[in-house]
C-alpha cells in the first residue's frame, strides 16, 4: 500500500497540485493535513458527520471534545450561527484572520455532528495563506490539531504523517509551524463575554476592542 501523498507547498505547482487533491479529498469525506498559523491540523467537512467521526478515531479521541470548525471569510460566519452579536463582530473585525477562536450558537438548522457541542460551534479564520485557499474552495473545515490524542500537536508535516500515518489522504506541508500557542477561546453565547482559554491574543486586548472588563473562565 503506498503511503499517501505529501506536497510541498513552497513550491507554486506542487502547492496547486496540493491543495487540489486536497480539495478532492475533502469532498469526498476524506481527512487532510494541512498548515494553520498555531500548529498542523487535521481536517475534513465540516457537514459530513461520517468525516469528523473518521477525524476523532484518527487522533484517537471521542465525540466529547467537539471539533472547532475554521472558516476562510469573515461572512461565511453568518451561515454557520444563529446570530452574530456586536461583540463578535468586534473581536472578528480585529483578529481575524489569527488566533482567536470565538464560540457562539449554531444555526439549528445545520446538519453536522462535531461532538458533544451543546448547540454551539467554535469558529477560527486562520492566518495561513495555504489554509486559506483550501477553506475558500471547499468550505467550512472541522479542524483539530493533528496529532494522536494526548501526544504533542504537529509543528510539521512529517510530525503529522508520523503520528496519523494513511488515516489521512493528503498531506499539504506548509514548513514548519510557527510558535505552538492554541488560540484564545472566547465564548460570546451569553451576554457577558467569557474567556475560556488566553493564547495567542492577550486577554488585555479582548477588553480593550470591546471596551468592557471580560469574564473569565
Amino acid at each position: 500500500m503506498t503511503s499517501p501523498p505529501t506536497f510541498d507547498c513552497s513550491d507554486p505547482d506542487a502547492r496547486a497540485e496540493g491543495l487540489a487533491a486536497a480539495a478532492r479529498a475533502v469532498r469526498a469525506g476524506q481527512l487532510v493535513v494541512l498548515p494553520t498559523d498555531t500548529v498542523y491540523g487535521v481536517g475534513c467537512d465540516a457537514f459530513s458527520g461520517a468525516a469528523v467521526r473518521s477525524l476523532l478515531a484518527a487522533k484517537g479521541r471521542g465525540p466529547d471534545m467537539p471539533v472547532p470548525v475554521l472558516v476562510g471569510s469573515w461572512s461565511t460566519i453568518d451561515g454557520l450561527v444563529m446570530g452574530v452579536p456586536a461583540a463578535a463582530r468586534e473581536l472578528i473585525e480585529a483578529f481575524w484572520p489569527g488566533g482567536l477562536s470565538l464560540v457562539l450558537p449554531h444555526a439549528p438548522s445545520l446538519a453536522w455532528d462535531l461532538g458533544a457541542t451543546r448547540g454551539t460551534v467554535m469558529l477560527r479564520m486562520p492566518l495561513h495563506p495555504v489554509a486559506l485557499e483550501l477553506l475558500r474552495d471547499v468550505g467550512p473545515m472541522a479542524v483539530s490539531s493533528a496529532n494522536r490524542s494526548g501526544s504533542a500537536p504537529a509543528a510539521n508535516a512529517s510530525d503529522a504523517a508520523a503520528q496519523l500515518g494513511d488515516s489521512v489522504a493528503v498531506y499539504l506541508d506548509g514548513g514548519p509551524s510557527g510558535e505552538p500557542i492554541a488560540s484564545t477561546i472566547v465564548d460570546l453565547t451569553a451576554d457577558a463575554p467569557r474567556v475560556l482559554r488566553e493564547g495567542a491574543v492577550p486577554l488585555s486586548d479582548i477588553a480593550e476592542v470591546l471596551g468592557r472588563e471580560v469574564l473569565t473562565a
